[in-house]
């Protein structure tokens, strides 16, 4: 596991972008352009014509072929094996799979591993966070580098006082907060301030919001401090203008994840439409088969969320009520309702105005403020943190003994981080079958009914679908027949097939052979994390019967 959040490989500098066309439909060539070896196919998008009016324009594009399209799938999928304290081998898996021309996705994780000379209880703390980037990739890049070690700073705050003058985005500071974790692992609760859960929990929220304040803030501070200056280069000119208005202008919502082995809690803190599901093992008490679980750990976060509809109208005038969600969008623009920059959600209107005019270069292409802007911010990065005991894990300052542990009947095996490209394809349920047969072993093809059948959703602890909810009748099929495929190695690609095909080669080699940028009127980028623990697989056996 990388001890530090690794930023995305590919890069590419883009300006904001402006609107995009959208999707009118997508063509498939009959089977006799199949059996005369047809190489291309047809998609037709809607485009602006001359006279303003939208028309529908044919595209013909190449298709690539199964070997192709398996190598893009591959081609980022990322892990690590690591094998700790109490038996458990520790996995994650992430892969991810762009449709912009430059991914808006990016995701991050670490490892903090305590001195096994410790007289604490043996564990870890580990950090994963996936990013969905909008308005180009600049906000979710910055906090690929830099969400883990803000959160660890905050930590560390809980229990040391006073921090080092290091910033906390230098990679000290997760080296300086390794040496606090056998305090926030001891078993001594009420000697040691500041682990309890509530108080994790409060730390992690105030991580996420003095970070997004640092992000918003900075082109304000730097703007005055140009003018504060004689100087002959004009503000625009000065070589950090640009890369700090661009992470602010842009934006990006944030699902973070801590396991802390140690004190046997888990934490998800949620900021925009990204999803954390959980795959629960229940095994019932008469002794029937055992069967998956899904538990939707977070709730989409969007103006289609009667929460976050309720809390934004709160916060703000009562004459704003009809404006501040608009069609299920902020402002009747942006989807998330909490989202790290999205200056154009947070700045007054004159403050907006006055940053493009002197810290973008000259026609540089931008957003203006929204029309209904009246009362700032109404985007806030503040997250909701779920909270779970890691039960699995043996309790160290148990004093029972028993010659037989008793055997649980609801486990956790794994939790899923996505984006919400993934589960604008995929259901919750649906996400967890398939990682569940993973880790199972299945191999090959398994009809779609058949393994649905082994997971059963968590009443009243599924989430709030936060997305429109009309799914065209097309797409409602392609979920209720046909087959999954069970052909990587790699959990996070697996799912990632399956969300744009499983076994239909037809479907996935078209959706996956559409050039990038162009793909973004039918799919979204997408980033899968999927974490899980091994120990003996006996529920495995039962699922292969199952099917």
């Amino acid at each position: 596991m990388q001890r530090l959040g690794s930023p995305l490989r590919r890069a590419a500098f883009l300006t904001l972008p402006v609107a995009t066309a959208g999707i009118a439909w997508y063509n498939y060539p009959s089977i006799r352009d199949f059996m005369s070896g047809s190489k291309t196919f047809e998609v037709h998008l809607k485009e602006r014509g001359a006279d303003g009016k939208p028309v529908l324009k044919m595209h013909s594009l190449p298709r690539l072929s199964e070997a192709e399209v398996d190598a893009k799938l591959r081609e980022h999928a990322y892990g690590q094996t690591v094998r700790r304290y109490g038996g458990l081998t520790w996995k994650y898996q992430t892969a991810f799979l762009a449709a912009n021309d430059g991914i808006e996705d990016a995701h991050s994780q670490a490892l903090v591993e305590q001195d096994i000379s410790s007289k604490a209880p043996p564990g870890d703390l580990l950090f994963f966070a996936v990013m969905d980037g909008h308005a180009g990739p600049h906000t979710s890049r910055l906090l690929s580098r830099t969400l883990i070690p803000s959160v660890a700073f905050e930590l560390a705050s809980l229990i040391s006082s006073p921090l080092p003058a290091a910033s906390p985005h230098s990679k000290l500071v997760l080296n300086y907060f390794k040496r606090f974790v056998p305090y926030l692992s001891s078993p001594q609760k009420n000697q040691i301030h500041g682990v309890d859960p509530s108080n994790v929990s409060e730390a992690i929220k105030n991580a996420f919001v003095k970070l997004d304040h640092q992000i918003i803030n900075a082109p304000i501070g730097h703007l005055k401090r140009l003018q504060s200056q004689k100087s002959d280069v004009a503000p625009h000119e000065d070589l950090m203008s640009t890369p700090l208005m661009l992470p602010a202008m842009s934006g990006s919502c944030a699902l973070f994840a801590l396991l802390d082995t140690a004190r046997r809690d888990m934490y998800v803190a949620c900021t925009g439409d990204s999803r954390a599901v959980a795959g629960y093992w229940d095994e019932p008490a008469d002794g029937s088969p055992g069967y998956w679980r899904a538990e939707v750990l977070t709730e989409d976060q969007t103006g289609r969320n009667p929460n976050e509809l309720k809390r934004m109208q709160s916060e703000h005038p009562a004459d704003e009520a009809d404006t501040v969600i608009q069609r299920g969008r902020v402002l009747g623009g942006l989807e998330p309702t909490r989202a790290f920059g999205d200056a154009r959600y947070k700045w007054a209107r004159d403050i907006q105005e006055s940053l493009v005019q002197n810290l973008l270069p000259p026609n540089t292409p931008f957003r203006k403020a929204p029309k209904d802007l009246k009362t700032p911010p109404y985007v806030t990065s503040e997250p909701v943190i779920t909270h779970r005991k890691l039960d699995f894990i043996s309790d160290p300052s148990s004093t029972s003994v028993s010659t037989t542990p008793a055997k649980p009947k609801s486990t956790l095996r794994f939790v899923v981080l996505a984006t919400d490209g993934l589960w604008d394809e995929l259901s919750s349920s649906e996400v967890v079958s398939l990682v569940g047969g993973h880790l199972a072993g299945l191999k090959g093809s398994v009809p779609k009914t058949a393994l649905i059948e082994t997971v059963r959703d968590t009443e009243g602890a599924m989430g709030v679908e936060g997305k429109s909810a009309s799914v065209s009748e097309k797409k409602q099929r392609q979920r209720e027949t046909g087959e999954w495929a069970f052909v990587d190695d790699h959990v996070g690609t697996h799912v990632i097939r399956n969300a744009f095909g499983g076994a239909d080669r037809d479907r996935l080699d078209k959706k996956i052979s559409i050039p990038l940028g162009m793909a973004r009127n039918f799919r979204d980028d997408v980033t899968v994390t999927v974490i899980w623990y091994e120990k003996s697989n006996p529920q495995a056996e039962i699922v292969k019967a199952k099917l």
